[in-house]
């Protein structure tokens, strides 16, 4: 069965199997034009271009439910920036209605997170993911290329506002483009605010697509180097996973030591731990000094 506004089911490591909904099908419509963005390069707005009419959306999604009934997300996303869409209120009531058993998901640049109306909006729906790829204004507009009026600064306190409102899972992604935000002052400073924002989980990734413009990736040794400036928070480094490193035996004390600095997913486990680690990992697991914890679909072992 063809559709116009369900794509998928699509497999990913971080939120398992999804449809999405591409509210802006047409055509670009965003109010960044990313350096790294896979879309055509076009000049930022603040409004989608057609947009569709809920009830449309609704009657494709119901069709794609029954034909994919064992998806586990459902994602809001857009060739563009899905908070654009007007009537997005509305869709999320529809799709709350029918969901049942399956978490919905919005994927957002953040934008328009400083506005009440839409913290209110995004608080009903299960995962919120946001970008937040720099903190300064300079980088910022260098790197994001937003309309003019958006600054970071009123992203960063809109995050801080609506993770005080918010009761589900937020994501945050920071997406790192060579000589442009790799620099350990800009990531020590995301990693302040960060820790003040306070998300259930940090994606950490790069460019694996191409790009508009002629930029460039960070090395996958390089993400996990910014990773450990990001301490006391739950990054997820988003890379093809043939990255590795020798593995080695940790004590005890060590083990303990590195997982109250910066909890580790599984894959991060079999990247670098011994099989004589990973003993004492599960009988610190057994003691409970340490807890397995899922954390909008990646999970993550952490200290107690």
């Amino acid at each position: 069965m063809s559709y116009r506004y369900i794509f998928g089911p699509v497999l990913s490591r971080r939120f398992r199997t999804s449809l999405g909904i591409d509210l802006s099908p047409d055509e670009k419509s965003c109010n960044f034009d990313c350096l790294y963005c896979e879309l055509k390069a076009k000049k930022p707005k603040n409004f989608i271009t057609n947009p569709p009419k809920v009830k449309d959306v609704i009657e494709e999604l119901k069709k794609a439910l029954r034909e994919f009934p064992d998806i586990d997300t459902i994602t809001i996303t857009s060739n563009g920036e899905p908070t654009l869409y007007e009537e997005l209120s509305s869709l999320v009531d529809e799709i709350n209605k029918i969901k049942k058993d399956k978490k919905l998901l919005i994927l957002s640049n953040a934008s328009k997170i400083h506005q009440k109306n839409i913290r209110d909006i995004l608080k009903k729906i299960d995962i919120v993911k946001l970008s937040l790829d720099c903190v300064s204004e300079r980088c910022f507009k260098r790197l994001d290329r937003p309309l003019k009026g958006i600054e970071v600064k009123s992203i960063i306190e809109g995050m801080k506002e609506f993770r005080k409102e918010y009761q589900g899972e937020l994501v945050v992604e920071i997406l790192l483009v060579r000589g442009v935000n790799d620099k350990i002052e800009e990531m020590e400073k995301l990693r302040d605010v960060l820790k003040e924002i306070s998300p259930n989980r940090v994606d950490l990734g790069t460019i694996d697509r191409p790009p508009s413009y002629r930029v460039y990736p960070v090395s996958e040794e390089e993400l996990f180097r910014m990773a450990e400036i990001l301490e006391g928070l739950c990054v997820n480094v988003v890379c093809k996973g043939d990255y590795a490193v020798t593995k080695r035996d940790f004590t005890k004390s060590e083990i303990l030591s590195l997982l109250k600095r910066r909890p580790q997913t599984k894959e991060d486990i079999e990247r670098q731990f011994s099989e004589k680690s990973k003993t004492v990992l599960k009988e610190l697991l057994a003691k409970g000094e340490v807890v397995l914890t899922n954390l909008a679909g990646v999970d993550f072992f952490k200290t107690s």
